[in-house]
């Protein structure tokens, strides 16, 4: 990469914003989580939650990487996605008592997924944005929830389920950004990483995406 590209960080270790990044032609530099609490705060929205939690990702490694003669002049992007029942935030599930919970109250019924987005440029400047996508998913029988808990697919993403996998066969309707539920909205994630400075179709014409 040439002196007067900067070079990008995603603050996070998930394959799925990886894969996701590399779909559009985009490939980060350095994959640096941040490790960060996120445990919402009393009375706090699950919109709130997730644009907090994607500015905070972003705010520590802007500092981890501060002191770095290579890294800080890089752009940063993070992320966090909430799935959310009215204002209940659901948990990234981590056990299967969680899973059964969370998937028992999707069952039949329409959900919101927020995911917020923050990148901040070479200079410090922050942009942040929340996209808002509805889904639905259909009745499921307690059979089915099981199955999908023995899957193990659930652990650890949003709202005990990944839209991309077995999941998916539970959608009876999506409004909004597809790719957000996955973890990254691409239409917005690219337009602020370009107005961050950061070249975005740089790997089109060679194909190197």
């Amino acid at each position: 990469m040439t002196q007067d590209v900067p070079s990008l960080i995603l603050a996070s270790a998930s394959p799925r914003r990886l894969a996701l990044l590399q779909q559009v032609g985009i490939e980060p530099d350095h994959l640096m989580p941040a490790g960060i609490d996120e445990t919402p705060r009393k009375l706090e929205t699950p919109r709130a939650l997730a644009l907090r939690l994607s500015k905070l990702k972003a705010q520590e490694l802007r500092k981890t990487i501060s002191n770095s003669q290579d890294l800080k002049s890089s752009v940063v992007l993070a992320a966090d996605t909430v799935v959310a029942v009215g204002r209940r935030s659901l948990p990234k599930t981590e056990v299967t008592d969680q899973a059964y919970e969370c998937l028992s109250l999707l069952s039949g019924r329409g959900h919101r997924v927020f995911t917020g987005v923050s990148v901040i440029d070479a200079m410090g400047n922050m942009r942040s944005k929340v996209v808002e996508t509805r889904v639905r998913f259909k009745r499921l029988g307690r059979r089915e929830i099981e199955d999908y808990v023995a899957s193990g697919e659930w652990r650890g993403k949003a709202g005990g389920y990944a839209i991309q996998g077995l999941a998916g066969s539970f959608v009876v309707k999506l409004v909004g950004s597809y790719h957000s539920v996955v973890g990254l909205p691409l239409h917005e994630t690219v337009s602020m990483l370009a107005s961050a400075g950061y070249p975005v179709r740089q790997g089109w014409s060679k194909g190197t995406f």
